[in-house]
């Protein structure tokens, strides 16, 4: 009897800690969409990055976005706002990928980009206090897929369940970025509303 009771007890233990380990990391689903970006040597004009307020927040919202280079280091960052229905177009080459905080322009690389509530109405630089806004944002981009512009892709950004731990290392980023660029690594926002 008393093995099996030291058996419950342990098996108690680690089921308690395992749901407080799942329970210290909150998650937001559909709040954060990923893609990526090639550019064959200055020939990525038209590769876009489009972008949409469903509406279902019944507000405004902010597309927080995060460039990444191959090495996994994030280049720029910016938040953009959205009102219900916009569609805002946003250039890889010259709106996301022009001002990085080393000055060199990585060839390719990848695209966070995360809903979240608006500032006193704003949408400032994503480095503190984002508020993950869940199924208001919709995002696709188009791919130049030859070094001759002659074969573009579009397809819808891939969703990604955004958790704690990867909305701080965002936040983290960003924040260096702001701390070390003096503008450098602040991308822009293109066209809407």
């Amino acid at each position: 009897m008393r093995r099996i009771t030291t058996l419950v007890v342990c098996t108690l233990a680690v089921c308690l800690c395992a749901g407080y380990a799942l329970a210290a990391s909150t998650t937001y689903p559909d709040t954060m969409k990923v893609d990526y970006f090639l550019d064959y040597g200055g020939t990525d004009g038209f590769a876009t990055l489009e972008l949409t307020n469903t509406g279902y927040s019944g507000g405004n919202i902010c597309a927080d976005i995060f460039v990444y280079d191959p090495t996994e280091e994030q280049t720029e960052c910016c938040s953009c706002l959205l009102t219900p229905n916009d569609l805002r177009t946003i250039n890889i080459e010259t709106n996301l990928n022009s001002n990085p905080l080393t000055g060199t322009a990585p060839s390719s690389g990848s695209i966070r980009i995360v809903s979240a509530e608006t500032t006193g109405g704003a949408c400032p630089l994503p480095y503190t206090g984002i508020t993950p806004v869940s199924y208001t944002l919709r995002a696709w981009a188009t791919h130049i897929q030859t070094s001759y512009d002659d074969v573009l892709t579009e397809t819808a950004s891939q969703d990604a369940t955004l958790s704690s731990a990867e909305l701080k290392a965002l936040q983290n980023g960003c924040f260096a970025i702001n701390l070390d660029g003096s503008g450098s690594g602040q991308c822009s926002c293109g066209s809407g509303d």
